[in-house]
């Protein structure tokens, strides 16, 4: 980059003086015309009062001239032999010179007419000179001065230019080395926390009060790293919460059966306690099913196997799954046995949804409070509903109760166990029915969920494809 600044200074310089030089040129050649023609007006006055230009007058106007502008006159005859000389050389006119000043007035700069080994300024004119008793003659008249005035300027054009032009550079170049310094610094910084990131440690950000698209980089990383850390925070508490769910069955089990096998539980009871250790077994078998459709969602591979269901029996059957912690908090069961509701559904996908909303419903009733369900049809649409009395919801987390991993009122504790997956999968199956699952409360008094299904989501199927 600076060796591009360096060469558009240069081309920039060569440019200006250039025009500079010409200029400046064309400003000497113009003085130098002024000062020829002021000396053919006077001359030409002197020829006629005197008849003759070589008079003490002209001699006083050559010296004044070259004083004055450094420019030397001389005058030739018709012939070109030098009338006057103002430096002395009395050399004849060049015949070519006197050709071209023939046509026209010549105003350049020339090698050849005074030296061949330089420059001069040079002014050439033709001219007539009268005084009423002869005819009028030819004369000439040469006017030149040399070229230093014009390379001093350009001298000191190409010093300046070059100062400006070093001190622009400097500049620059303090500026872009700073740029590095800068770029290097945050090269590094970057370096350093995104090494941090790759460890797991999220505890420093990258600084984003950076220009251009650095800043724009630096917030796209702080913020895939808030994501990422989040991430991890949450599988953490995912792995937690498996851990806790898995052991709890787990130890039931191993329980029961090692008081069957060792004889402390006796056998009048056993077939009690193994009643048990099977509703514990189905509850394992739910959260693993839990796990395992949540990654068949996320590949897309889960398809239902529909068939005729009767999801009032189903809703019974999760009901006395949870008879032990429903008897423990000393709840009212209400409208269960309403009339059947049948529907055409994936009976395990279903159960599991029925299972989820049960769960949730027994976890967060009052002690002493209500179970209460409901089953209908209306225009073709099963509905189940599963409503707890008890807290509620607030608003906040009625937006949010279907989001993976979220778990209701957790800032307050009261959710400690579940893996926070299962109203997520609840309305990924539902939506598979062609359904709608729908929740419904007011803060400190109750929580509904209602599951929606078209009687049969095959039809439906069929009619959007239509």
């Amino acid at each position: 980059m600076l060796f591009m600044i360096v060469s558009v200074a240069v081309i920039s310089g060569i440019i200006t003086l250039s025009f500079a030089s010409y200029d400046f040129r064309r400003e000497k050649l113009n003085e130098l015309k002024a000062a020829g023609d002021m000396f053919i007006s006077c001359i030409k006055d002197e020829y006629k009062r005197k008849g003759t230009v070589d008079t003490d007058y002209s001699a006083e106007l050559q010296q004044n001239i070259f004083n004055s502008y450094g420019f030397t006159v001389n005058v030739y005859d018709a012939d070109g032999k030098c009338i006057m000389s103002g430096n002395g050389d009395k050399s004849d006119l060049d015949a070519g010179f006197m050709t071209v000043t023939d046509d026209d007035e010549y105003l350049h700069l020339n090698t050849a007419v005074i030296s061949s080994n330089e420059p001069y300024l040079l002014y050439g004119s033709k001219l007539y000179l009268k005084n009423g008793i002869s005819k009028p003659s030819a004369a000439y008249v040469l006017a030149y001065g040399d070229v230093d005035d014009i390379d001093i300027f350009s001298l000191k054009i190409a010093l300046v230019y070059v100062v400006i032009s070093a001190a622009c550079i400097l500049a620059v170049y303090a500026v872009i080395k700073n740029r590095i310094r800068r770029y290097c610094e945050y090269e590094n910084e970057f370096y350093e926390i995104s090494g941090k990131y790759a460890k797991g440690d999220f505890t420093k950000k990258i600084n984003t009060d950076k220009p251009g698209m650095l800043k724009d980089i630096a917030e796209h990383i702080n913020s895939l790293a808030a994501d990422v850390e989040t991430s991890e925070e949450t599988s953490k508490t995912f792995i937690a919460n498996v851990s806790h769910e898995l052991r709890t069955p787990m130890t039931t089990i191993g329980g029961f059966v090692d008081g069957i096998l060792d004889g402390t539980i006796k056998k009048s009871r056993q077939t009690e306690y193994l009643v048990l250790v099977s509703k514990e077994i189905q509850r394992l078998r739910m959260l693993i099913s839990s796990m395992l459709n949540m990654t068949k969602f996320e590949s897309g591979t889960l398809t239902p196997n529909f068939r005729e269901t009767n999801l009032t029996d189903l809703v019974i059957q999760i009901v006395l799954m949870f008879e032990k912690r429903i008897e423990d908090k000393h709840l009212n069961i209400e409208e269960l046995d309403s009339s059947r509701l049948v529907a055409v559904a994936d009976a395990d996908l279903m159960k599991q949804v029925i299972y989820n909303l049960v769960e949730n419903a027994v976890k967060f009733v009052n002690d002493g409070g209500t179970l209460s369900f409901t089953f209908e049809k209306k225009d073709g649409i099963c509905i189940v509903g599963i409503r707890n009395t008890g807290g509620g919801l607030q608003d906040s987390e009625i937006q949010q109760v279907f989001d993976r991993f979220y778990k209701a009122d957790s800032s307050r504790g009261k959710d400690t166990t579940g893996l926070g997956l299962g109203l997520s999968i609840s309305r990924r199956i539902v939506h598979l029915h062609n359904g709608h699952i729908v929740v419904k409360s007011i803060y400190g008094e109750y929580t509904e969920f209602q599951i929606q299904i078209p009687e049969d989501p095959r039809k439906s199927n069929d009619d959007g494809k239509k």
